[in-house]
């Protein structure tokens, strides 16, 4: 891991203590910033998750999806936890902590946005940070590649659907257009770029030039996540002044989530005997997000200031160190699996 991805946490804990003193400082200027936006979507943050999405593109390789039988098992294991399980745990998690367990502390229409953010959270897997928790628990590289391929193939036809599904069971309207609109600017888009630069990089089939081009454009992706959640907090900042504990009321049911997704996946794939190259990774894959495109269709749909776009940029200060923790678990427990 570079400095940028070691102390991402430090780096978003710091940006969202900029972005609530800028805020405070200078409202007028993030009053100017969120007024520039067009069919509901804020230009300026646009361009910033642009910024972060695209670099991550170029790393996925349609030609791995020829390898999608050699590993069937933590395949299945991924896809059931991605797209069948955890958003629809993220939903009931944050039904029970916010209409419930939470409910004499947040507004009931504030609850409904925090809850929309964690069910953004939910349904969007993760497609960049992965190869990172792979590396480092010595996955099966061509393992983690397919899978992330293949998740962004069916994010492109699932998320939306499944994103509108929930939110219309937890009472919140979601204007369609919007929704499928995000899908395109932030998921179509974006692919369609990597895939042409990598296409563009890779004549002679080598991937030197795609890792010198992504080795170079990473710290660009990383600055783009760090601009939005100074915006984010600058856009928020009255209301964590006024309510210092709605990062940690957030924070609490993505925690649950992201370890009792991690360990029921990590079971299951003990439990079927599946090796630990692809054990540990099929349980990482499952864990975590693609917060990048959570925070943006959280502002799409609920606006800049919304508690939906707060919560997803919490899970951006959440996912990191718990990654790590699983990291360091599951290297730990390494020896219980069976080896290649």
């Amino acid at each position: 891991m570079g400095l940028f991805e070691r102390y991402l946490s430090v780096w978003v804990a710091s940006c969202i203590a900029a972005g609530v003193a800028l805020g405070v400082v200078f409202p007028g200027l993030f009053a100017l910033v969120a007024s520039l936006e067009y069919a509901s979507v804020n230009l300026v943050v646009a361009l910033f998750i642009w910024v972060m999405i695209y670099p991550m593109m170029v790393n996925v390789d349609f030609a791995s999806i020829k390898d999608v039988g050699k590993k069937p098992k933590g395949l299945c294991i991924t896809l059931v936890i991605n797209w069948l399980i955890k958003p629809f745990t993220m939903a009931a998690l944050g039904i029970l902590f916010f209409e419930y367990v939470f409910a004499g502390l947040v507004e009931p229409q504030t609850a409904k946005e925090y809850i929309a953010g964690m069910i953004l959270l939910g349904v969007a897997p993760c497609t960049a940070m992965v190869f990172v928790w792979s590396q480092l628990v010595r996955g099966d590289a061509n393992y983690t590649l397919v899978q992330v391929s293949i998740n962004d193939i069916i994010m492109v036809f699932a998320f939306a659907p499944i994103a509108a599904l929930l939110l219309g069971v937890t009472d919140i309207i979601v204007p369609w257009e919007t929704l499928l609109l995000s899908v395109v600017l932030y998921v179509v888009i974006p692919l369609a770029a990597g895939y042409v630069t990598r296409k563009m990089l890779d004549t002679s089939e080598d991937h030197e030039r795609i890792a010198s081009f992504t080795a170079k454009v990473k710290p660009y992706s990383i600055m783009g996540l760090l601009a939005t959640v100074v915006l984010l907090f600058g856009f928020q900042a009255q209301t964590i002044i006024d309510k210092p504990l709605v990062i940690a009321l957030v924070a609490v049911p993505l925690l649950i989530q992201s370890y009792g997704i991690f360990f029921i996946a990590y079971a299951w794939a003990y439990l079927w005997r599946v090796p630990f190259d692809t054990a540990a990774p099929a349980a990482l894959i499952g864990t975590s997000n693609f917060f990048e495109l959570a925070v943006a269709v959280a502002i799409s749909l609920f606006g800049l200031n919304s508690g939906a776009a707060l919560a997803t940029v919490v899970g951006v200060l959440v996912e990191v160190p718990v990654m790590l923790s699983l990291v360091y678990f599951a290297n730990a427990t390494r020896r219980h699996f069976a080896e290649r």
